[in-house]
């Protein structure tokens, strides 16, 4: 019996049924295929995919297949041998066709040597070779296409195409196996996989993500914001991207990209080029100079400290320019800051005008002022007391 009229009988799952036996008793899934072997030996043996007879229908058609190729019932033509055993003639045809063609062949020559020969017709029929032989054609064609899309463009029925392949045409599905073999776990873009269809998306998805798509490869745009924007899913987009249009990840992520070959993720920064096109402005502004980061910061309406540390990672030449630079008495200072207080520490240095009075007539905050001193020039605080106490 099958498994789906055990699971009939049973009450249960096909589905569950199945992967019970495989996961359980392998051995007698295997067995129902002519392979004999233990419980510990089972678990190694993979199953290739299927282009035989099911075992059930070996059972049922067995009897029937082995009076076909004795001389006991040579008298009988295959519609007759199918009654005596209960069966439909065309579908014991079926499977000689399929399974036994020697059969066929051994069949008509004897019967005709014996006399039995009813003359009718055999083999490929005239009507039958017209109205399959475009979609032949394109099956042969370098061009991988399925059974199913060359019956759809010849408009010609798909079971009918099939049946007419195996009959007649054993070394074409022989040659469209080997292909599909050879494409098992073979997943590039356009080429066919191990099941013979093409890995492509489907029109619909094309449509789908079309306008999303054009955005993400001409903007800055974060894939997230283009969802929002054209009212897609933010997970099927970034599905729809990793799966299909890989390459644009890559090159936005500055990756080299080769088709087929796995991507090293962790080797690059994760980065927005959103971002990139935010601070755009900001960093040319402060190439051409005359500002600190902070004061460019606050004309562009961007946070210093984030805007700091892009230039750190991103712009490390321009960040190392604008950075702390040691001094001569060995301490660290912003270029910037010497000539902010330049003027006013002069001043602070040869006479006794009071810290805050000096800060007012410069226009700075005498705690910055006071605290840029202590931090880089303490020796100006002990002259300045020591004066004082003279």
């Amino acid at each position: 019996m099958s498994c789906a009229e055990i699971c009939r009988i049973s009450k249960v799952t096909v589905s569950g049924f199945q992967r019970y036996l495989s996961l359980y008793h392998r051995h007698l899934l295997l067995a129902r295929y002519d392979i004999t072997c233990d419980k510990e030996e089972a678990c190694h043996i993979k199953l290739s995919q299927l282009r035989g007879q099911l075992p059930a229908t070996r059972a049922k058609y067995k009897d029937a297949i082995e009076a076909c190729g004795s001389l006991d019932y040579i008298e009988c033509n295959v519609s007759q041998i199918a009654r005596r055993f209960g069966l439909n003639g065309t579908n014991l045809g079926r499977q000689l066709r399929t399974h036994y063609p020697g059969i066929i062949e051994w069949r008509e020559k004897v019967r005709k040597r014996l006399g039995l020969n009813d003359n009718l017709p055999r083999g490929t029929r005239q009507v039958c070779m017209e109205q399959y032989t475009e979609a032949v054609k394109l099956l042969r064609a370098d061009r991988y296409i399925t059974v199913q899309e060359a019956a759809e463009r010849c408009n010609v029925s798909y079971s009918g195409l099939e049946q007419h392949l195996i009959f007649y045409h054993k070394e074409l599905v022989e040659n469209r196996i080997k292909i599909r073999e050879r494409a098992v776990r073979q997943q590039r873009k356009g080429k066919i996989t191990g099941r013979g269809t093409l890995h492509a998306p489907t029109p619909e998805t094309i449509t789908k993500y079309a306008e999303a798509l054009q955005l993400y490869r001409t903007t800055p745009m974060s894939a997230r914001k283009i969802a929002k924007q054209t009212g897609v899913s933010v997970r099927g987009f970034y599905d729809y991207l990793q799966t299909w249009h890989k390459d644009l990840i890559c090159t936005r992520k500055g990756i080299p990209y080769e088709e087929g070959k796995p991507v090293d993720w962790s080797s690059v920064r994760k980065y927005n080029p959103a971002t990139a096109a935010k601070y755009a402005d900001a960093i040319a502004r402060l190439k051409t100079g005359g500002k600190t980061t902070a004061e460019v910061a606050a004309e562009f309406g961007l946070h210093p400290e984030c805007f700091r540390q892009y230039l750190k990672e991103h712009e490390p030449e321009l960040h190392a320019r604008l950075g702390m630079k040691k001094t001569e008495n060995g301490r660290v200072m912003a270029p910037h800051s010497m000539e902010k207080y330049k003027e006013a520490l002069n001043l602070y240095e040869t006479t006794s005008e009071s810290l805050k009075s000096i800060a007012r007539r410069f226009g700075l905050n005498d705690c910055s002022l006071g605290q840029f001193i202590k931090r880089h020039f303490p020796e100006l605080i002990e002259h300045r007391k020591q004066r004082k106490q003279v």
